[in-house]
Parts: C-alpha cells; structure tokens; sequence
C-alpha cells in the first residue's frame, strides 16, 4: 500500500480528524483505527505512534467533539443581544447554554453519542480548553444567574449538575428515546418547557 507523506506533528491531527469524520457519520463503533489508519494512507506501525490502540484514538475524539459542543454553546451565548436588565441577560443565556446543547445533538447524533458513550474513556477535563468544556460553560452561566440575584447562593449546590442532566436527558431521549418520535416541531417544544421550568423556578 502507498504511503502518504505527512510534516511532523500533521499526521496526529489527520488520524483525529478521519477519526471524528468516521464518528460523524457511524457514531462511536465506527471509531476503529485500522480505518483511520487507511483513510490516512499511512502505515500501521506509524498510526500507532500516535494512538497506541482504539481507547486512545476514541479518548482524543470524545475530547475533539466536547470541544466542538462547547464551542456550539459559546456561539449560541456570543449571538445573545447585550439588551434587558442584568437578570434578562443571564436568563436569555442561561437558557441559550441550553439550547445549543440540543441543537448540537440532534443536529450531530453521531458526535454527541461518540462524546458522551461510557465506556471507561471519558475524556479528562483537562483535554478539552476550560473555556470550552460544556459542563464548564453551563456553569458560567450559573455564576451569572447567581451574580444577578436570581438563583440564592444556598439553593446553588447540585444546580449545576440537574441543569446538565436535564439538557442532556432530553438530548439523549429525542435521539435514542421514545421522544425521538416526537418529531422536529414537539420536540423544541418540550425543549422550550423544559428550559421554562428551569426559568420558572429562578424568577
């Protein structure tokens, strides 16, 4: 088999990127080295000087696509109008967090079921930029639903962690569920009430 030429340092980054393009369009069980390997054009022994096995390959994708999420999250948080008083604003990001999580799901169902699969190969926290880590970002917006007077620093402890498993319950039931019948319309509409208890239980 010929051999592609890669600079140093660029063929890390090539078998990452094959291997999220396979999770893409497979999900997680299509993450397998030997296909990275030949999309790549390169040999064995030079893939796995890189990723030892299939767990270090599919550890750095499930980093790449938490970054991805996150990054969906900090867009959808950029697009928030600077307008409304301070508790408006943490509100409309609080719920715009939560929304981009979805969004990213349903539109990426393969990346998020590759991100999310438990298996032992969690990507660790300091894989992925702080800035962009979901869990990290949603916190974020905590601060500042705190910060504005809406959320009592008492009633704080375990928000956090019901707020992620909220969005990602519904996430995870649309596409693996029985909500995945529910179609594109019903489901922003749970996804609306969903976010509406949240918003309802700070004002």
């Amino acid at each position: 088999m010929a051999t592609a030429s890669y600079h140093h340092g660029n063929l890390r980054q090539a078998l990452l990127d094959h291997g999220v393009a396979l999770a893409r369009a497979g999900g997680p069980d299509a993450v397998v080295l030997r296909d990275v390997q030949r999309l790549a054009g390169v040999s064995n022994s030079a893939a796995y000087r890189h990723y030892a096995d299939r767990q270090a390959l599919l550890a750095a994708v499930k980093a790449n696509v938490m970054t991805r999420l996150g990054e969906a999250m900090v867009a959808a948080l950029d697009a928030v109008a600077a307008q409304g008083t301070r508790s408006d604003r943490a509100l409309a990001r609080f719920r715009a967090t939560g929304q981009a999580y979805i969004d990213f799901a349903l539109a990426e169902p393969g990346l998020f079921r590759t991100a999310f699969l438990p298996d032992g190969t969690e990507p660790a926290e300091e894989a992925v930029p702080a800035d962009r880590h979901p869990f990290q970002i949603l916190r974020g917006c905590i601060d500042e639903v705190v910060a504005a007077g809406m959320l009592a620093e008492d009633r704080r402890d375990g928000f956090d962690e019901a707020a992620w498993a909220a969005v990602h319950g519904a996430a995870t039931l649309f596409l693996d569920g029985p909500l995945g019948m529910a179609g594109t319309d019903r489901q922003q509409l749970i996804t609306d009430r969903l976010l509406d208890v949240f918003a309802t239980g700070l004002q």
